[in-house]
């Protein structure tokens, strides 16, 4: 298994297990009730189509939004209720979630800087020594 299939396995296990606390928080259920398996459900369904796939953000960096407004909001609900409580339960699985956006947070701003350096260099590259001077008269 690659580190990329590891990193999707990891996010698929995050969000079941934030949707368990939640649901043993607030539905007084020891396993899923009907309404938290349905969201765990679409939730890997989401996962499984997502486009990014290897290079997949974390949900909270991600620029598209791909759950439902209403499923959203429910995610969303979870995600308030467990993400504090994931410290005391599962502080390994928290770090590595962190670990994750922080990495991608890096990747990210290495490509920007990458990307501004290519654009510097093909402005540069474009500008003739002549026309240069005759802007500067």
């Amino acid at each position: 298994m690659s580190s990329r299939e590891a990193r999707l396995n990891r996010e698929r296990h995050t969000i079941q297990t934030m949707i368990q606390i939640y649901c043993r928080g607030n539905h007084d259920a020891a396993e899923l009730c009907a309404e938290c398996a349905g969201l765990s459900e679409y939730a890997m369904q989401r996962i499984d189509k997502c486009p990014f796939q290897d290079d997949k953000p974390t949900c909270a960096k991600c620029p598209i939004h791909c759950y439902r407004p209403d499923m959203r909001e429910r995610v969303r609900r979870v995600m308030r209720y467990a993400g504090p409580r994931m410290m005391l339960f599962h502080p390994v699985l928290t770090f590595r979630h962190y670990y994750d956006e922080y990495s991608r947070k890096q990747l990210d701003k290495k490509f920007a800087i990458e990307k501004m350096r290519a654009r510097e260099s093909r402005e540069h590259r474009g500008k003739s020594p002549t026309v240069e001077c005759q802007q500067q008269e």
